[in-house]
């Protein structure tokens, strides 16, 4: 699912923190490890596609990613946005399909609402929804637990360990320790540059 070996990303042409090799395969959970600023964002956005400054090779297919923001459109209705989303990966959920999810992520009762109008932590959980209806077999997360209360979390590693469950695979920068399974961790060495 996801090889890296000896990756460095780059900013400004300085090297974040220091070579990385790593293979994720069906199953695995692993939690991006280091301090702020060492390049974990960065890195995750690389495997994504959407930073091109590194060195070093990496594979990596069939791929999620959510980043810190939540791409959420503030003036559709959480229906509105799994309906969006799944009709731009080609597949467009059927209703009782929108209806499972939003109830699975505990939002039945907010789907005709707009996102504006949602708390960080529900906003979020329409996100973890976005999640269930695509196919990747990789997700990529930034920080998930932001804004999350204590169900929220709870919701999350249970999404996570189905996931994993099912031959998925996870790759989770976090500062709050995944509770699934026995998930692994690579930790990020700074190169002691300055980093963003």
């Amino acid at each position: 699912m996801l090889n890296i070996d000896q990756l460095i990303c780059k900013r400004d042409e300085r090297a974040l923190f220091e070579a990385l090799s790593l293979d994720v395969a069906p199953g695995d959970c692993v939690e991006l490890l280091g301090p702020n600023g060492a390049g974990k964002t960065t890195l995750l956005r690389t495997l994504a596609g959407l930073h091109t400054q590194y060195q070093g090779h990496y594979v990596c297919t069939d791929f999620l990613y959510q980043g810190h923001r939540t791409g959420l459109d503030e003036l559709l209705t959480p229906r509105e946005v799994l309906q969006w989303y799944g009709a731009m990966q080609g597949l467009p959920p059927a209703e009782d399909e929108l209806r499972e999810v939003l109830q699975r992520v505990g939002m039945s009762a907010y789907a005709l609402t707009e996102c504006l109008r949602l708390s960080q932590g529900q906003q979020r959980r329409v996100c973890m929804a976005r999640w269930l209806l695509h196919p990747a077999k990789l997700w990529l997360l930034d920080e998930p637990y932001t804004s999350l209360d204590k169900d929220g979390q709870a919701l999350l590693n249970d999404l996570l360990a189905e996931h994993c469950g099912q031959g998925g695979a996870v790759l989770a920068a976090t500062h709050v320790s995944l509770t699934v399974g026995r998930a692994k961790v690579l930790n990020i060495v700074p190169t002691g540059r300055e980093a963003a």
